[in-house]
């Protein structure tokens, strides 16, 4: 087996531009050679936690430097990052930490509430970073690190051992481990910057999508830091804010995804200067071509727009500088990635399908990623013939380019996060006035999709007004899982096997409302 770190994208970086700022957070500036001595150092912190190679070690935290420090600080010990997504409730991040295993949770002071919880939940070690005071009995990584010496170099690891566990939905149901190797990552991070997009080592990138989500992840923090530019992190997205921060740190490259653009258009409108943004990627939903037309308009800039999944590290197509762009299309297939359309209705095996017609997308390549964690069958539904199942349907033209045509599941996405409606449906069932429920996306032209839940109402309880049943349902899901929009029905629509037709609700509930 070959040797490969995904921990060399930092220390490489490090050695060849030790001087260039590696990432602005608010006034804070670390250059390249000592955001990776203060990863090394943290490393030395986590292995005196007892942390050891191959561990899995759970990271909650915000768009802020300490994310990147303990991320390459758990790849330099040769141990297994599991990001945790910051909405989510501790009892949906308990459940994550027990079932990735994690060695312990190193959790950033702005999230302790939530992360001392679901660490204690899941039983697992609770380690801090960040500038508030953390509880007497808690170790302190900073505090640990400094006090031993720094790891001299990243330790050995295999191309194909697992680097990150990504958490998803995916198109089947409950969050599962996807298990991303440092062959996947690093591959993807240099496809990224060296073929896929025109990136320089002097672009300054905003880093406003979430760290923790593979885009954010791959595509902006590890592409950014394997060719060496600047990455200016957004801690909490929003226009204006976005806007301020690009022109005072004169930000040259944008990766958003579709409710960014839009809310970049908001804050835009009768506004100037503007920033001189050279390059920008969507991803995470589909952008709507009118949005793509008005940004280009507004900003005097190119939209590359590019499709993956988190089983795919993500990336996996993308408008390319090399093969042009065609709006409403997620472009060419990536280097070393290959994208097909297969026959949506054959689950056993792969048969390709000819240019023009709808299938599902299947994808193969050095992105795939390496199975879902202590699941099996899970793996198995989706790896095919050497081929990763991708749960969405698609076309292919004559000239190569891709375009997302539906999804093959209920799969909602909502802001660029995935939402199964299963898991929605679960939580409203235990409610005492729901009868029957099914959770659909309806279209939204903020967030691409909206989680509306459609309610037919036990006739034995009173029914509660829908708002009521909107903040019932916060309190028991993360913030991105919650249904904003609930709808009361007599009964559902079913086909001939009564499985409810979601796609009659997803018709008749996006049609305008008539309260």
């Amino acid at each position: 087996m070959t040797a490969l770190s995904l921990a060399m994208v930092l220390a490489e970086s490090a050695r060849r531009h030790p001087d260039t700022v590696a990432v602005v957070d608010g006034d804070i500036r670390v250059t390249y050679a000592e955001l990776w001595l203060e990863a090394r150092c943290h490393a030395a912190g986590l292995r005196a936690a007892g942390v050891a190679p191959g561990d899995r070690v759970a990271l909650l935290a915000p768009n802020v430097v300490d994310f990147p420090r303990v991320y390459y600080a758990t790849l330099a010990l040769g141990a297994v990052v599991v990001p945790v997504h910051l909405l989510l409730t501790a009892e949906e991040a308990a459940r994550l930490l027990r079932d990735s295993g994690a060695k312990l949770l190193v959790c950033h002071t702005s999230q302790l509430e939530m992360g001392a919880r679901a660490a204690a939940l899941a039983g697992v070690t609770l380690v801090t970073v960040g500038p508030a005071p953390t509880p007497p009995d808690v170790v302190r990584l900073e505090d640990a690190g400094t006090a031993l010496a720094p790891l001299p170099t990243y330790e050995t690891r295999q191309a194909e051992d697992t680097a990150v566990i990504l958490y998803t939905s995916g198109t089947t149901g409950a969050p599962k481990g996807a298990q991303l190797t440092h062959l996947n990552l690093v591959l993807n991070a240099t496809v990224n910057v060296f073929d896929a997009n025109d990136a320089r080592s002097d672009d300054v990138v905003l880093g406003c999508l979430p760290l923790f989500h593979s885009f954010g992840q791959t595509v902006a923090m590890n592409g950014t830091f394997r060719v060496g530019a600047t990455l200016v992190l957004l801690g909490r997205f929003t226009g204006p804010a976005a806007i301020d921060l690009m022109l005072r740190e004169q930000v040259t490259v944008f990766h958003g995804v579709p409710t960014m653009y839009v809310a970049l258009l908001d804050a835009a409108r009768g506004r100037q200067p503007l920033p001189r943004l050279r390059m920008c990627i969507s991803g995470g939903a589909s952008l709507p071509v009118a949005v793509l037309e008005r940004f280009s308009d507004s900003f005097d800039t190119t939209v590359y727009e590019g499709y993956g999944l988190s089983e795919t590290s993500p990336t996996a197509t993308k408008n390319q500088p090399a093969f042009g762009t065609r709006a409403g299309t997620v472009g060419h297939p990536v280097w070393g990635v290959e994208v097909e359309i297969a026959r949506a209705d054959l689950d056993d095996r792969i048969e390709l399908l000819p240019a023009g017609e709808i299938g599902e997308i299947v994808i193969r390549g050095h992105n795939v990623f390496a199975g879902y964690l202590g699941r099996p069958e899970a793996t198995a539904e989706v790896l095919v013939d050497g081929w990763f199942r991708s749960g969405d349907l698609g076309r292919r033209d004559a000239d190569g380019f891709v375009t997302i045509a539906d999804r093959k599941k209920d799969l909602v996405i909502r802001g660029g996060f995935n939402v199964h409606p299963r898991e929605v449906e679960e939580v409203l069932a235990r409610h005492p006035a729901v009868d029957q429920v099914a959770v659909i996306g309806i279209p939204d032209p903020l967030h691409g999709e909206e989680i509306c839940a459609v309610v037919v109402p036990n006739p034995t309880v009173p029914r509660p007004a829908e708002q009521d049943l909107v903040d019932w349902s916060r309190e028991r899901l993360g913030r991105h899982k919650y249904p904003r929009r609930i709808r009361y029905v007599d009964a559902l629509p079913l086909g001939p096997s009564h499985k409810v037709l979601k796609r009659e609700l997803r018709r008749t509930m996006a049609e305008p409302s008539r309260e």
